[in-house]
């Protein structure tokens, strides 16, 4: 404890304490009448704006050479004034658009799969969540749908976008992608995205290892991820995996929820910071874990997948708790939203804030990068295969290359692989045909192709070197 040394007052005659006074109420009422003005001129500089945009509705309302719909008009101005931030986070959304944010944000909703984001006029996938459509598909981050069912959605806003997506469980969807320079379709068929956000095992030969794949971060996610890790320390994990590959986000509270288990208390988990004002910052403690940790060593898996509260959580464990990552740079989304709810059941999501690591750093576009760099083989990140076409001897495609490629990494001889379509892979077509009881043709058809792609994901979730590494690091 700290005590103030006691001063001599100094005395001062009754004329100078009256000017005095005199000076410091001017001063105040000047600094006062500042403030009024500031308040005034924004409020003067709001209402001229309002009104422009009053006088632009009623001109084209009442005389706009056809029939105006008044609401087209009003979600047109809402949405014009969003699109101006240049934000793809940031949004005004419908009442059916509002009630989709909401299922997600429950995890209980139909459709393919996959976080996607507003990137200028384009709408992007952020990552495709494990076991559903769009990951079996082979869909990837930074993939571009350019159509819908065939049709161009350039322009379109995010919501509308994945309106269109979705649909009832059974039901199909053909999506146009852009990887790169290259352009492919896949038909997806609709189902319910998997409720259950975590999942766990016991490292196979590895009793005291346990591992915990997260998909993304909904309103339960903390408490099954809490859940899955006492089942393990039961059976006898001592040690964790903490899976975050294309895992795109969700609720901010979960994830700190999450990482205080794993970082000492009145650690630094993740600061916010809004457009004024200090970070706020929040720490470790029984506030968000409930007096629950770990102290076993922990490794965290990224890609470029892993954004948003799949970050904060990683970054936490990095940072202030020494967690090594693993896998490939994450995808840099460093921002936070909120949403104001309106009486008609339309939002307005808004980022409020962006938010910095322990140390301080804005991953934003930047990604986290891993401790430990492991990949999967070339191969693995090779475009789809258009299954638009059948390709048999004789042909010359890029695609035909893709295909030899693939049947290479399964064990198949196709010869060259340069892209001709030659007897050694037609011999290889069929004994992969053969051997997955298809129709033995020789000619790689949409079936052969698909179970081909299959085959491999298949190959790829057995053959995981990051995942191996990591069974490494906590050994």
């Amino acid at each position: 404890m700290f005590k103030k040394k006691q001063q001599k007052v100094k005395r001062f005659g009754w004329p100078t304490v009256i000017i005095s006074g005199l000076i410091c109420l001017l001063l105040g009422a000047g600094g006062v009448y500042y403030f009024m003005d500031q308040r005034l001129e924004a409020a003067e500089a709001t209402s001229r704006s309002l009104g422009k945009i009053g006088t632009v509705y009623s001109a084209l309302y009442q005389n706009y050479y056809r029939k105006v719909n008044r609401e087209k008009l009003v979600n047109g101005a809402l949405n014009g004034m969003v699109d101006a931030l240049g934000d793809p986070f940031s949004e005004y959304m419908s009442k059916s658009e509002t009630e989709s944010l909401n299922n997600t944000i429950s995890s209980s909703f139909t459709g393919i799969g996959a976080e996607v984001q507003k990137s200028g006029s384009q709408i992007k996938i952020i990552s495709p969540i494990d076991g559903t459509p769009a990951k079996k598909a082979g869909l990837r981050a930074n993939d571009i749908i350019e159509k819908i069912n065939g049709k161009k959605i350039n322009g379109y806003s995010l919501s509308k976008a994945v309106g269109l997506i979705r649909g009832k469980k059974g039901t199909k969807v053909t999506l146009t992608i852009k990887r790169g320079n290259e352009t492919f379709t896949k038909t997806l068929v609709r189902d319910t995205i998997p409720v259950k956000t975590v999942s766990g095992h016991l490292v196979k030969n590895q009793p005291t290892i346990g591992y915990v794949k997260v998909s993304t971060f909904s309103e339960n996610t903390a408490k099954e991820f809490k859940a899955e890790l006492k089942k393990l320390q039961k059976k006898g994990a001592k040690s964790f995996i903490i899976d975050m590959r294309d895992n795109p986000g969700g609720l901010m509270d979960q994830a700190l929820k999450m990482s205080s288990i794993f970082v000492k208390n009145g650690k630094i988990l993740l600061q916010v910071k809004q457009r004024t004002g200090a970070a706020q910052v929040y720490k470790a403690g029984p506030k968000f874990d409930d007096g629950y940790k770990i102290t076993g060593k922990t490794v965290v898996l990224i890609n470029s997948g892993s954004a948003s509260a799949a970050e904060i959580f990683s970054a936490a464990l990095n940072q202030s708790a020494g967690a090594k990552l693993i896998g490939t740079k994450s995808y840099g989304k460093g921002t936070v939203q909120n949403t104001l709810p309106f009486s008609d059941k339309t939002e307005l999501k808004m980022t409020i804030a962006k938010w910095l690591t322990p140390d301080g750093d804005w991953i934003n576009h930047k990604g986290l990068q891993p401790t430990i760099k492991a990949d999967y083989p070339k191969y693995a990140y090779q475009t789809a295969i258009d299954t638009k076409k059948t390709y048999q001897n004789g042909q010359v495609s890029k695609q035909i290359k893709k295909i030899q490629t693939l049947l290479q990494a399964l064990g198949y001889q196709p010869g060259d692989v340069n892209g001709y379509y030659s007897d050694q892979t037609t011999a290889a077509v069929k004994k992969f045909q053969q051997d997955n009881q298809l129709t033995v043709s020789g000619k790689a058809d949409a079936k052969t192709v698909n179970t081909l792609e299959t085959k491999i994901a298949a190959k790829l979730s057995q053959n995981d070197p990051a995942y191996q590494r990591a069974i490494e690091a906590v050994k």
